[in-house]
């Protein structure tokens, strides 16, 4: 089958299974199908570590001086969570068609223990996100995923299966040494890996670069250089924005209040979380709320269990 005949096919399938613009939900908890029948320029995000495989449309994520592509011909993987920002080319006639995939680390360490007993590992330096060429056996197993995944009963029972086969072609991938890398939490990488994870957990606590660096097992120096180079941004910028994402997440999914929302995620000043908001976003709590809730459909207050960033 040629390459432009199997992409045809994933595009007809998932079409049909995205009805809603925004997040579709799957019989499958880690997995999303999403539609998006407009462009969206530099939008903020800050993804859960996944898989992001796009069949129609195209995304270019910018971190630092990087530019991360992923379309029909390229997927992308982040081993952390990375803020960047990112933009969509899609439109009603041709609307964006992806796959989110959240990374069950479990999954991925089984494959790699496995692969590891089997060939010489190859030690390549990790990197917080890539993206790869979408080459003919993965362009068939995401083919075959979408075929069985019309089916809620073949969805349950297989999908797992064909899941655990996206995850060892992107292991074995032409980047599958650097994210093996990564989710190994090699060296340096992991000591930051750690005061992320630390991030995450306990991001409406009251954390300091000293904490952040105890955490890392680094001085606060050596730390903050390697936080940058993982991440591309500061600790306390990082845990600034990991706030603010949540923020809109709960004003967005619980229906609160910035002033409720900006309590639960640390703030003190409700003026100051507002100020950093908009900084952010490029609008108020209340506008960013409305404009999510209008470009992908939802309710209010929204359902979607991980809508942390607008993919």
């Amino acid at each position: 089958m040629s390459k432009e005949t199997t992409t045809a096919q994933m595009v007809e399938l998932l079409d049909k299974m995205t009805p809603l613009e925004g997040y579709n939900l799957t019989p499958l908890a880690d997995v999303r199908f999403l539609r998006s029948n407009r462009p969206l320029l530099s939008t903020p995000v800050l993804y859960e570590p996944g898989i992001v495989i796009v069949v129609q449309g195209r995304k270019r994520g910018y971190l630092g001086q990087d530019v991360y592509l992923y379309d029909a011909q390229h997927y992308l993987m982040v081993a952390v969570p990375v803020p960047f920002t990112m933009e969509t080319d899609a439109s009603a006639e041709e609307p964006m068609l992806a796959i989110y995939l959240r990374l069950d680390f479990s999954v991925a360490a089984e494959l790699m223990l496995h692969l590891d007993a089997l060939e010489r590992p190859v030690t390549t330096p990790p990197r917080s996100m890539v993206s790869s060429l979408m080459d003919s056996a993965m362009r068939g197993s995401v083919l075959r995923f979408l075929q069985l995944m019309r089916s809620p009963l073949e969805a349950e029972i297989l999908g797992p299966a064909m899941v655990r086969e996206l995850y060892y072609r992107v292991l074995t991938g032409a980047q599958g040494a650097t994210l093996r890398s990564a989710l190994t939490l090699q060296g340096q990488f992991g000591k930051v890996a750690r005061a992320l994870r630390k991030i995450h957990a306990e991001y409406a606590m009251h954390l300091d670069v000293s904490a952040l660096a105890q955490e890392a097992g680094m001085s606060q120096a050596t730390f903050h250089s390697h936080f940058k180079t993982v991440t591309d941004t500061s600790p306390m910028q990082y845990l600034k924005s990991t706030r603010l994402h949540q923020a809109r997440l709960l004003m967005l999914r619980n229906d609160l209040t910035a002033s409720a929302a900006s309590a639960q995620v640390g703030y003190e000043s409700v003026s100051q979380f507002s100020r950093e908001f908009k900084r952010l976003f490029g609008q108020t709590p209340v506008n960013e709320v409305v404009r999510m809730r209008q470009n992908f459909s939802l309710p209010a207050p929204a359902t979607p269990s991980d809508f942390i960033s607008s993919h």
